[in-house]
């Protein structure tokens, strides 16, 4: 075992350096990349791709694979080679052709996107949406062999789980959430901040902000960009976040909610450093972490009460007149269209629409040429008003573009791990309130790191969930939280 599973480490650490170079040419093309490299760039990405998948699906792997898990009992170990096997037969199943050419059509469409959003041409952005969804179709077909195909795409970024599971869990969490939505609009609404926030002040803010959250900045970076994300793992691991001069929130919690997924990668046991195991085990689970960091954690009353005195010396009187009612201004609930943008409440509605229509596109129930009125039927159902334009609407997410089919559903699943996350959390920590109203998280992101963060792909993700809290993953913990806060908010 000791020599095929040294050698199929070391080819597996060789990929994976290859990968993150990939993932940082993705990463230049949304922050530095000039805008006329795109067709270049997209003849790079496929030029890798194909290097990697070559990798991927070397002959040499099963053997290796074989006979490491022949004698294979070190639990680290097993878990790598679970990693490894699951990678190789995806792999495997893929044409290299098809997998060079997703990655050349996607990279290319994210540029016919961003044109088309600046634009509100939907339009313009369709055909290559079909040519993407239809390449994304043929690649489910072939990893499914003959199974569901959504569900084969929805594996990649979150193993074990299924379209079905899904469908039960939102759909005991949506009419929930549109009960209190409905309730809290009705309600008498907190005030806004008022004033110009220059985008300087918030990116100094910002940088404050990351640190307090723990975020290396020795191992990372902090950039601007449309869409703000995360990229990288181990030692290189960097952070786009955006400015807008009337809503400083903008930039505050999407910096904290992007530092949530960089100290996720940051804290993983550096063992694992460039192995699969050195990355975080689900988007789920990743999800979790941004979402636990911006809002249990970020929008709680004791953190904005720290967080109120840190935004009056950055910007002066914004027309909040103390920490109780600027506590409410943070957790405001208000129409809107934007998902990135919108209030924990009503965050998962967002969510669950691209959800249902995405598995919709990939079973062939609905067609690009209707996705945008479905949209607007979907989101005029679920939110009570009209899209009033397609970069509010069906343009607004880069992830259809680059071909990011399943991915979504992670988003509302990490809010239920993370519901989860958050009541075990209180418990092992009972003055938690005391240290965020200081601006002190080190207790609460190193419980964090020591339950989930530091495992990185150890553990399958429902099972590092269950061992951190206790209890099987379920919607009922985010729920309860989201009715008590938002009730006691609201006066419900």
């Amino acid at each position: 075992m000791a020599d095929a599973y040294t050698d199929l480490m070391a080819f597996s650490r060789e990929t994976q350096a290859l990968a993150a170079i990939a993932g940082r040419l993705e990463w230049d093309q949304e922050t530095m990349m000039p805008r006329g490299a795109a067709a270049q760039r997209a003849e790079e990405s496929a030029a890798l791709e194909a290097v990697l998948h070559a990798r991927r699906t070397d002959p040499r792997m099963a053997d290796w694979i074989a006979a490491a898990e022949t004698n294979s009992t070190d639990s680290v170990a097993k878990a790598q080679l679970r990693h490894i096997r699951r990678s190789f037969e995806r792999a495997s199943k893929v044409p290299a052709a098809l997998a060079s050419e997703l990655a050349r059509v996607t990279s290319a469409a994210q540029g016919v996107w961003a044109e088309a959003r600046a634009n509100d041409d939907f339009a313009a952005f369709a055909p290559t949406l079909e040519r993407v969804i239809a390449l994304r179709r043929e690649e489910g077909a072939a990893l499914a062999a003959g199974g569901d195909v959504y569900d084969a795409l929805l594996s990649d970024y979150e193993p074990g789980t299924t379209g079905a599971e899904l469908e039960a869990m939102f759909g005991a969490l949506r009419p929930e959430l549109r009960a209190l939505r409905a309730a809290a609009l009705e309600a008498a609404s907190p005030a806004q901040v008022q004033g110009r926030f220059d985008p300087d002040a918030q990116m100094k803010l910002t940088l404050k902000l990351a640190e307090a959250f723990g975020y290396d900045m020795q191992r990372g970076r902090v950039d601007k960009a449309v869409h703000p994300f995360s990229s990288g793992s181990g030692l290189d691991v960097r952070i786009t976040t955006r400015t807008s001069a009337d809503d400083p929130f903008n930039c505050i919690y999407s910096t904290i909610h992007e530092v949530g997924h960089a100290c996720y990668e940051q804290n993983i046991d550096d063992a694992y450093l460039l192995t699969p195991l050195g990355s975080g085990v689900s988007m789920g689970v990743h999800e979790s972490q941004s979402r636990i960091y911006e809002n249990q954690l970020g929008r709680s009353r004791a953190f904005t009460a720290w967080l109120f005195g840190e935004m009056r010396d950055a910007f002066g009187d914004f027309g909040i007149p103390d920490e109780d009612a600027f506590y409410a201004t943070v957790n405001r609930v208000n129409n809107g269209f934007i998902r990135t943008e919108s209030d924990e409440l009503q965050y998962n509605l967002h969510v669950l629409l691209r959800f249902d229509l995405e598995r919709a596109l990939i079973a062939g129930d609905l067609t690009v040429r209707d996705l945008e009125a479905a949209w607007n039927d979907r989101f005029l159902a679920d939110f009570g008003f009209a899209v009033d334009k397609p970069s509010n609407g069906v343009l607004q997410d880069v992830h259809w573009s680059v071909g990011l089919f399943g991915y979504f559903p992670t988003y509302s699943l990490g809010n239920v791990y993370a519901g989860c996350l958050h009541e075990a959390l209180r418990r092992a920590v009972p003055d938690l309130d005391t240290q965020l109203g200081q601006g002190d998280t080190r207790t609460a992101t190193r419980w964090l790191k020591d339950n989930v963060q530091c495992h990185g792909g150890l553990y399958e993700p429902r099972d590092l969930i269950e061992r951190a809290t206790g209890i099987a993953p379920t919607e009922a913990p985010l729920l309860a939280y989201l009715k008590d806060k938002f009730s006691r908010i609201y006066a419900l």
